[in-house]
């Protein structure tokens, strides 16, 4: 299991565009229906900060995210917004989950 979290901060005037953008990414996720990504977004109260946090089963899982085409036009959309605080990554390990992340 790969787990990635990512955080940036937008501009207050992109952030609304910025939600769009991530529900279009998961309107496409919960189409697919696909069993090795589970992806949540949260925004902090300053309504403007962004934390990405996906659970991949593997790599492939991963690239299956990267190559939706409304994942990369929100990367682009992003980059493009020049954010206030620029995206950085982290990659966590599980400790513990009051669920099951995968079932399997």
């Amino acid at each position: 299991m790969k787990i990635v979290k990512v955080t940036y901060t937008a501009k207050a005037e992109y952030a609304a565009q910025n939600q769009l953008n991530i529900k279009k990414v998961m309107d496409d996720l919960q189409r697919l229906k696909h069993s090795g990504i589970f992806y949540h977004v949260c925004i902090k109260e300053d309504g403007k900060t962004f934390i990405h946090t996906a659970f991949f089963k593997s790599d492939e899982d991963q690239k299956l995210l990267f190559d939706l085409p409304a994942f990369q036009n929100f990367q682009q959309q992003l980059k493009a917004s020049i954010p206030e605080v620029t995206p950085s990554q982290e990659f966590l390990t599980l400790v513990g989950s009051s669920n099951p992340i995968f079932n399997t």
